[in-house]
Protein backbone atom coordinates (compact mmCIF):
# COMPACT_ATOMS: atom_id res chain seq x y z
CA UNK A 1 0.00 0.00 0.00
CA UNK A 2 2.21 3.28 -1.40
CA UNK A 3 -1.01 5.51 -0.73
CA UNK A 4 -2.89 6.29 2.50
CA UNK A 5 -6.30 5.03 2.02
CA UNK A 6 -7.93 5.65 5.99
CA UNK A 7 -10.61 3.17 4.98
CA UNK A 8 -7.80 0.62 4.37
CA UNK A 9 -5.32 1.71 7.31
CA UNK A 10 -8.76 1.41 9.64
CA UNK A 11 -9.28 -1.89 8.09
CA UNK A 12 -5.75 -3.04 9.47
CA UNK A 13 -6.31 -1.15 12.86
CA UNK A 14 -9.20 -3.70 13.79
CA UNK A 15 -6.56 -6.87 13.31
CA UNK A 16 -4.04 -7.46 15.50
CA UNK A 17 -1.23 -8.73 12.77
CA UNK A 18 -1.78 -5.20 11.20
CA UNK A 19 -2.30 -3.09 13.98
CA UNK A 20 0.94 -1.71 14.37
CA UNK A 21 1.96 -1.09 11.12
CA UNK A 22 -1.16 0.49 10.59
CA UNK A 23 -0.39 3.08 13.99
CA UNK A 24 2.84 3.65 11.79
CA UNK A 25 1.20 4.58 8.89
CA UNK A 26 -1.01 7.17 10.99
CA UNK A 27 2.04 8.60 12.31
CA UNK A 28 3.75 8.87 9.06
CA UNK A 29 0.35 10.50 7.09
CA UNK A 30 -0.56 12.64 10.52
CA UNK A 31 2.63 13.61 12.15
CA UNK A 32 3.91 17.03 10.18
CA UNK A 33 -0.23 18.73 10.46
CA UNK A 34 -0.52 17.74 13.97
CA UNK A 35 3.11 18.89 15.03
CA UNK A 36 2.24 22.62 13.02
CA UNK A 37 -0.95 22.82 14.65
CA UNK A 38 0.55 21.98 17.91
CA UNK A 39 3.47 23.98 17.32
CA UNK A 40 0.93 27.29 16.50
CA UNK A 41 -0.42 27.04 20.56
CA UNK A 42 2.43 26.08 22.17
CA UNK A 43 5.30 27.86 20.39
CA UNK A 44 8.52 25.81 21.42
CA UNK A 45 10.27 23.12 19.26
CA UNK A 46 11.04 20.87 22.05
CA UNK A 47 8.04 21.39 23.76
CA UNK A 48 5.85 20.78 20.40
CA UNK A 49 7.95 17.29 19.81
CA UNK A 50 6.44 16.28 23.73
CA UNK A 51 3.51 16.70 23.03
CA UNK A 52 3.15 15.29 19.24
CA UNK A 53 4.95 12.18 21.12
CA UNK A 54 1.91 12.57 23.98
CA UNK A 55 -0.62 12.50 21.30
CA UNK A 56 0.33 9.17 19.58
CA UNK A 57 0.89 7.42 22.86
CA UNK A 58 -2.45 8.56 23.84
CA UNK A 59 -3.92 7.59 20.70
CA UNK A 60 -2.25 4.30 20.59
CA UNK A 61 -3.16 3.54 23.91
CA UNK A 62 -7.28 4.33 23.64
CA UNK A 63 -7.21 2.71 20.28
CA UNK A 64 -9.95 0.44 20.99
CA UNK A 65 -12.27 3.55 21.97
CA UNK A 66 -11.49 4.45 18.45
CA UNK A 67 -15.07 4.30 17.15
CA UNK A 68 -14.78 5.44 13.15
CA UNK A 69 -17.85 7.26 13.69
CA UNK A 70 -15.86 10.79 12.77
CA UNK A 71 -12.49 11.08 10.82
CA UNK A 72 -9.35 9.61 12.34
CA UNK A 73 -7.85 12.83 11.80
CA UNK A 74 -10.59 14.65 13.57
CA UNK A 75 -9.78 12.21 16.66
CA UNK A 76 -6.31 13.13 16.51
CA UNK A 77 -6.60 16.73 16.33
CA UNK A 78 -8.83 16.28 19.33
CA UNK A 79 -6.40 14.47 21.59
CA UNK A 80 -3.28 16.94 20.39
CA UNK A 81 -5.95 19.65 21.48
CA UNK A 82 -6.31 18.52 24.84
CA UNK A 83 -2.44 17.81 25.40
CA UNK A 84 -1.38 21.75 24.24
CA UNK A 85 -4.85 22.99 26.57
CA UNK A 86 -3.23 20.58 29.34
CA UNK A 87 0.41 21.58 28.88
CA UNK A 88 -0.49 25.42 28.75
CA UNK A 89 -2.53 25.12 31.80
CA UNK A 90 0.17 23.55 33.36
CA UNK A 91 2.73 25.92 32.01
CA UNK A 92 0.57 28.89 33.41
CA UNK A 93 0.26 27.27 37.18
CA UNK A 94 3.98 26.86 37.39
CA UNK A 95 5.57 29.90 35.87
CA UNK A 96 5.07 33.39 37.77
CA UNK A 97 4.07 35.71 35.15
CA UNK A 98 3.71 39.37 35.00
CA UNK A 99 0.08 40.02 35.59
CA UNK A 100 0.05 42.97 32.92
CA UNK A 101 1.26 41.40 30.51
CA UNK A 102 1.14 37.35 30.82
CA UNK A 103 2.17 37.33 27.26
CA UNK A 104 5.27 38.50 26.96
CA UNK A 105 7.50 35.33 28.92
CA UNK A 106 5.55 33.53 25.60
CA UNK A 107 6.45 36.30 23.40
CA UNK A 108 10.51 35.75 24.42
CA UNK A 109 10.14 32.63 24.71
CA UNK A 110 9.35 32.80 20.99
CA UNK A 111 11.51 35.23 19.96
CA UNK A 112 14.35 33.20 21.69
CA UNK A 113 13.45 29.87 20.31
CA UNK A 114 16.29 28.45 18.04
CA UNK A 115 13.97 26.36 15.63
CA UNK A 116 11.90 29.60 14.93
CA UNK A 117 12.29 30.64 11.41
CA UNK A 118 10.26 33.19 10.69
CA UNK A 119 10.85 36.64 9.69
CA UNK A 120 9.32 39.84 11.09
CA UNK A 121 6.30 39.57 9.25
CA UNK A 122 5.33 35.95 11.34
CA UNK A 123 6.92 37.18 14.40
CA UNK A 124 4.17 39.95 14.23
CA UNK A 125 1.64 37.12 13.32
CA UNK A 126 2.41 34.87 16.13
CA UNK A 127 2.46 38.12 18.73
CA UNK A 128 -1.31 38.60 17.63
CA UNK A 129 -2.06 35.08 17.82
CA UNK A 130 -0.85 34.96 21.35
CA UNK A 131 -3.03 38.49 22.43
CA UNK A 132 -6.10 36.81 21.54
CA UNK A 133 -8.55 34.22 23.69
CA UNK A 134 -7.72 30.79 24.00
CA UNK A 135 -10.65 29.40 21.68
CA UNK A 136 -9.72 32.33 19.39
CA UNK A 137 -6.78 31.56 18.99
CA UNK A 138 -7.46 27.82 18.15
CA UNK A 139 -10.16 28.52 15.68
CA UNK A 140 -7.42 30.59 13.97
CA UNK A 141 -4.67 27.84 13.40
CA UNK A 142 -7.27 25.88 12.45
CA UNK A 143 -8.92 27.62 9.92
CA UNK A 144 -6.13 30.01 9.06
CA UNK A 145 -3.40 27.49 8.56
CA UNK A 146 -4.90 23.94 8.65
CA UNK A 147 -7.71 25.27 5.78
CA UNK A 148 -9.95 23.50 7.89
CA UNK A 149 -13.84 23.46 7.61
CA UNK A 150 -15.69 24.42 9.90
CA UNK A 151 -17.66 21.10 10.22
CA UNK A 152 -14.64 19.10 10.73
CA UNK A 153 -13.79 22.26 13.65
CA UNK A 154 -17.13 21.69 15.44
CA UNK A 155 -16.49 17.93 15.60
CA UNK A 156 -13.05 18.65 17.23
CA UNK A 157 -14.08 21.70 19.56
CA UNK A 158 -17.56 20.43 20.64
CA UNK A 159 -19.09 24.20 19.18
CA UNK A 160 -21.51 24.65 16.71
CA UNK A 161 -20.58 25.80 13.13
CA UNK A 162 -22.20 29.35 14.13
CA UNK A 163 -20.14 30.26 17.05
CA UNK A 164 -16.69 28.86 15.06
CA UNK A 165 -17.27 31.16 12.09
CA UNK A 166 -17.96 34.19 14.55
CA UNK A 167 -15.05 33.54 16.97
CA UNK A 168 -12.44 33.34 13.60
CA UNK A 169 -14.56 36.60 12.73
CA UNK A 170 -13.84 38.12 15.93
CA UNK A 171 -10.41 36.52 15.82
CA UNK A 172 -9.43 38.15 12.39
CA UNK A 173 -10.27 41.16 13.71
CA UNK A 174 -8.60 41.44 16.80
CA UNK A 175 -5.24 40.56 14.48
CA UNK A 176 -5.75 43.05 12.16
CA UNK A 177 -6.31 45.98 15.11
CA UNK A 178 -3.01 44.23 16.71
CA UNK A 179 -1.19 44.65 13.62
CA UNK A 180 -2.46 48.35 12.87
CA UNK A 181 -1.45 49.25 16.66
CA UNK A 182 1.99 47.87 16.20
CA UNK A 183 2.60 49.45 12.53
Amino acid sequence: MNSYNEREVLALLQQDKTQKKAFEMIVGQYSEQLYWQIRRMVLSHEDSNDILQNTFIKAWINLDYFRAEAKLSTWLYRIALNECLTFLNKQKAVNTVDIDNPELMVEQKLESDPYFSGDQIELMLQKALLSLPEKQRIVFNLKYYQDMKYEEMSDILGTSVGALKASYHHAVKKIEKFLEETD
